[in-house]
């Protein structure tokens, strides 16, 4: 999608809504963890239900990334399903670092989920840094 389809979806929806999909395993419905892959159904019904208004959705890698290859999977469907579904709705990658609160949180457990001996992580704002 380029700039000029974006600024079409936002007269068309007379919308800017754009939908964070930071989809946190722990806050799931409890309904959804029965399922194969809880946090892309849990995307798809988001998604889903805002479809109508959203000109834009943004996963943020952080929690995608925080569950190994089980979070990219889910998230490479989430992509796979609005490109196909919602081809006119654009997507924005969520990757930044130095973010705050459960952002921050998420991307450290990505880096400590493996025994490497170390990891470098550099943080920005407060005390939001992962306990370790």
């Amino acid at each position: 999608m380029d700039y000029n389809q974006l600024f079409e979806q936002i007269k068309a929806k007379k919308s800017f809504l754009c939908v964070g999909l930071d989809s946190d395993i722990a806050k799931i419905p409890p309904h959804l963890l029965q399922l194969e892959d809880p946090v892309f159904e849990f995307n798809k019904a988001v998604i889903d239900a805002t479809a109508e208004v959203a000109i834009a959705y943004k996963p943020n890698i952080a929690f995608y990334e925080s569950r190994g290859v089980e979070g990219w999977k889910s998230l490479e469907k989430t992509i796979h399903y609005i490109r196909t579904s919602y081809p006119d709705i654009f997507t924005i990658a969520d990757a930044k670092r130095g973010d705050i609160g459960n952002t921050s949180q998420m991307s450290g457990n990505s880096c400590f989920r493996f025994d490497h001996g170390g990891s470098l992580y550099g943080r920005r704002f407060g005390d939001s840094f992962p306990a370790i």
